[in-house]
């Protein structure tokens, strides 16, 4: 499973809310069984970020949203508008 697309902050404090978290939130996902690439990158702009995730499959990409969802990351990050493009790899 691939993720891809961005995280757009809409202020300053919503992008400051997102480098607070953004190592803790990367160091967990990279350790997660399963997880291939997992990518956040800064863009031009300095409230949006690029969004690059490779699971090795269905079961381990649910598994990173069930974590996710439960996160420091996912309260830090509440109501940041997320733009994103989920595909099936082969």
């Amino acid at each position: 499973m691939a993720l891809t697309g961005h995280l757009r902050c809409a202020t300053r404090a919503e992008a400051d809310r997102v480098r607070a978290g953004l190592d803790a939130h990367l160091r967990l996902t990279r350790a997660e069984p399963g997880c291939l690439r997992f990518d956040v990158t800064p863009t031009d702009d300095p409230l949006v970020w690029q969004v690059s995730e490779l699971f090795t499959d269905r079961a381990a990409f649910e598994a990173h949203q069930a974590r996710a969802v439960a996160s420091d990351w996912a309260r830090l990050t509440a109501g940041i508008a997320r733009d994103y493009q989920i595909t099936e790899t082969a």
